[in-house]
Parts: structure tokens; sequence; C-alpha cells
């Protein structure tokens, strides 16, 4: 990888992401190793047990701010564009003005989680997983939809649109409604093989097609409106390239691009995707399917519970203070496996493979020779396997060939070795600092014509990307006794489903 120059090209591109916490605004010197980041945070708010809201007029104006100083910082640079990496699954009903009435409903929000287990549990359930490629759960847009027609069908009557965080965002930019396709493929409400809204599902929703906006390419190119542009110091109509969701674009942005390559993406939660040429079905339902452009297409699963777990388990285990690092040396001493210390991490409603969020954690084998370290490397290890089952589940799409993984939790040797020890493949780890934002980055130039391809335009941003990175190999040691693990954790994750109602404590959700 190339150093990044302090001077400012003579044209740079743009990647935003706009993410659950925070944007990030990312210029990326055309011709250049120059890039400037610039990160604008906002809370994640929780009004109610299970909600978890965030107001659309906040992730504007940081969306505003980060446009404004990254531009500023590219001192007089052409903007070749700006292409958008949002969060998926987020909902907001708006007015006849294009107003939010609701607040921005994240993919975090469990408040649909009786809709999501009633949808589940009917003979429609496997069809709408297959049209659309999005598991019912309560974090998709389909099963907030009946929510709302469910709890509050007086807001819902006045509502004229109902729109995703990418939606809001092109409308606040562009003055343009509309969505696209990544975004719709994470709706629940998208019939795939037609790349159109599914009637069924709409019917279900309680909602008109002419609520939702239309879909464009994640390729489809817009143009800041005459106001936005003079805010960001930059020329009416500068190309916005209206992007893909940042699950998709986050395998772009680390090489993750070629079947049998798995993009690992570890943080405060997890995921495991591999990109396919087209929409695939997945007969066990364990997986999503969402759209990176028309013909390349992200198969894969999502956590809930990534590194998270680690800082529970600092809190619970801990001393009440240090820090992750000291927590993870005790863990370094225990031997793969934990001695028969085994983890399900679902401390937070769990997505896959079970996609099931009334599920809470366990800790199982418990002897009285474990140590807090073995508690300690049961939850990486717990978190691992998580990610293993996906990846498995991967393996059946197209053969794993080797895995991509980045995130903070990789600064780790234990996090970067009981990761390739479970998974059985060397691991790796790649900075991924801009991720979704390079991702995007990169779409853009295919989207204006200054690249050939995904893969092109990535190697003109970031040349050696896809060759780069620590590889973690896979001791002997830890491939034996993971093995065995491997074998019992499949059955015990589904066995676990048919006893939930042991373990699940009352709560208060809607």
């Amino acid at each position: 990888m190339t150093i990044p120059s302090p001077y400012p090209p003579a044209e740079v591109v743009i990647g935003l992401d706009v993410g659950t916490t925070g944007t990030k605004a990312v210029a990326f010197g055309l011709g250049s190793s120059w890039r400037h980041t610039v990160v604008r945070e906002y809370p994640l708010l929780a009004p109610r047990p299970g909600w978890q809201v965030q107001d659309p007029a906040t992730v504007v104006a940081a969306v505003m701010g980060a446009l404004a100083e990254v531009v500023t910082a590219a001192k007089g640079a052409r903007v070749s564009g700006i292409s958008v990496s949002t969060a998926m699954h987020g909902l907001i009903g708006l007015d006849e003005s294009l107003r939010p009435l609701t607040p921005l409903i994240t993919w975090a929000d469990s408040r649909a989680v009786a809709e999501a287990a009633e949808l589940r549990a009917s003979d429609e359930a496997e069809s709408l997983h297959t049209a659309s490629g999005t598991p019912i759960h309560p974090m998709s847009p389909l099963t907030k939809l009946i929510w709302f027609s469910r709890h509050e069908p007086q807001l819902a009557a006045k509502v004229r649109a109902w729109v995703g965080l990418k939606d809001y965002i092109l409308q606040a930019l562009t003055g343009t409604s509309a969505t696209e396709l990544s975004t719709a493929s994470a709706t629940g409400l998208l019939d795939a093989s037609t790349r159109s809204w599914n009637p069924r599902a709409i019917e279900l929703a309680g909602i008109r097609e002419d609520q939702l906006p239309p879909i464009l390419p994640t390729t489809a190119v817009l143009g800041l409106t005459k106001s936005v542009a003079s805010r960001l110091g930059l020329a009416t109509a500068t190309p916005v390239i209206v992007g893909a969701g940042d699950g998709p674009l986050g395998n772009l942005g680390t090489g993750a691009l070629d079947p049998g390559v798995v993009g690992l993406s570890v943080g405060t939660s997890g995921a495991a995707r591999m990109v396919v040429p087209g929409p695939r079905t997945d007969p066990s339902g364990r997986l999503f399917c969402y759209a990176l452009t028309d013909s390349e297409w992200v198969v894969g699963g999502a956590i809930s519970n990534g590194g998270i777990s680690i800082r529970w388990a600092r809190d619970i285990l801990g001393d009440g203070g240090g820090d992750d690092a000291a927590l993870l040396e005790l863990a370094a001493t225990v031997p793969a496996g934990s001695d028969g210390l085994v983890m399900l991490p679902y401390l937070l409603a769990e997505r896959a493979p079970l996609w099931d969020p009334s599920l809470t954690g366990a800790i199982i084998g418990v002897q009285h020779s474990h140590t807090r370290g073995h508690f300690v490397r049961a939850v990486v290890e717990g978190v691992a396997l998580q990610l293993w089952t996906i990846v498995d589940g991967l393996d059946a799409v197209s053969p794993v060939t080797s895995v991509r993984a980045t995130g903070g939790v990789f600064r780790s040797r234990v996090w970067r070795e009981v990761t390739a020890g479970v998974l059985g493949h060397p691991v790796t780890v790649t900075g991924g600092a801009e991720g979704s934002a390079l991702g995007a980055a990169a779409l853009g130039l295919l989207a204006v014509g200054r690249a050939t391809s995904l893969r092109d335009g990535l190697d003109r941003l970031a040349p050696g990307l896809r060759e780069s990175g620590e590889v973690v190999a896979v001791g002997e040691g830890d491939r034996m006794a993971y093995e065995l693990t491997r074998q019992r954790i499949p059955a015990l994750i589904d066995s676990y489903a048919a006893v939930r109602d042991l373990f699940r404590v009352p709560t208060t959700v809607g």
C-alpha cells in the first residue's frame, strides 16, 4: 500500500458513509495517494425499551457538515462525484411535504419482534425471504411497516411516503425522491427477480406501492441542488452517485470481490459476506442476499454480538478497570476450545444464523477449574463460532477459498488466531479504515465513467489493496480443537432455539 500524499490533488472523488452512530466523508485523490477523512457522530436514541431511533435532521446536519469540511480540505480540487453508502434497513415516514412524521427507525430497533415472529411462523415466510433476500426479522422495514399499521394506524394514515435512510439523504442532497437497488433489496419488500416492489409484500405491509420511492440502479447519477452545492462550496449539479448499502460496499472496500472470497467485518457487531453473480436463494433461510450492482450481489449474514461481547465480559469479569487488551491476555493463556466451556453470545437480539431475536445467551459446560481466562476466551470463541455458521453456509454457495477481515477487534492476537482457527481458513487482516466509504468511491468511479469495473475503481483508489494484509495461519492445535467444536455447535445452536422459552426474560417492547 502507498503512503497517502500530504498534498491535495487536482481531482477527488468523495465516498460518503452514513452509519448508525456517525457519518464518515472521505475524499480520495485521483491519480494520487492523497486522502482526507472527516467523521461526525450523532446519538442513537432509545425512547422506549426495544426502540433504537435517530433524528433525521441531526443525521442530515452531520452529512452536510462532514461534506463541507472534506471539500474544504481538498482545497479547490475538482470533485468528480459524491458516492453514497448508508446503513441498511432504516425506515422514515414522510408527510405530503416530504417532512418526517417519524424518527428514523434504525436496523437495531426491535419493536416489531411480535410481527416478525408471526410472519416467520406463517406459510409465507419462505416465499418472502426467497423473493427479497431479506430474512424475516424485526430489523426489516417490512415488519416495521406491519407494526405501524397495527400500533400507529392514525399516524400511518398521514404518511405520504415511506423511505429509508439512503432515500432521505438523496432527497436532502439532490431534491430527488428515489431509492436504489441495494437499499431496496434490504427492505423485505423487493422482488429480486424483477428488481421491482413485490405486490404481496406491500399488501402484507399495509401500504400502497405509490408510497414507496422508485428504484434506481446503484450506479445512477443525480446532481446536487443549487442550495446544497452553495452550502458545500461545490458546483451546482455536482454528480451524486446513489450508491449502495454499507454491507455490500464494505466487501468492495476491503477487496473481497471474487466468489469464494469472504469479507469478514467485526466491530460492535459483525458480518460475513461473499460477492456472487446475481441474486442467490438460500434454501436454509439463514443467509441474506443484497445487491451491490444489478449483476453483482452479496450473500451473507450479520451477527449483533461482535466486539460488544468482550466489552460485556470486561464489565462482568474484569477488575473494574483496565482495558480489553489486559483481559484478552488472560484468554491467551487458555487452550483452544476453552477446556470445554462454550458460550452462545446472544447478549443483544441476535440475527444470523437463526434470525430469532427472542434468544438469550448461554454459557455451557462450566466446571470448577474454569478461570476468568476461560470465560473470556469462550466469549471470543462464541463470536467466532457464530461467524463460522455463516461462513459454512457461504461455503455451500461457493467454496470458500480465503477470508479478508477488518475491524478493531483484530488488533488483538487472540481475536486473530481464534477467528482463523474457528473458521478453518487463513485470515488476511486488512486495514480497511475507509471500508464502505472506499467501496462507495470505487462504485462512484464506475458510475461516472472513470473506471471500467468495480475492481478497476478500487485499484485506482487503493492500489494493491486486494493483495495486501497480514495473513494469520491456522495453527495445527487450533485446527484439531475447533474441528471437534464445529462438529458439535450446529446441533447445539439448532436445539437451543427449541428451548428458548426456558431462558426468555419477559420484556415490554412496543
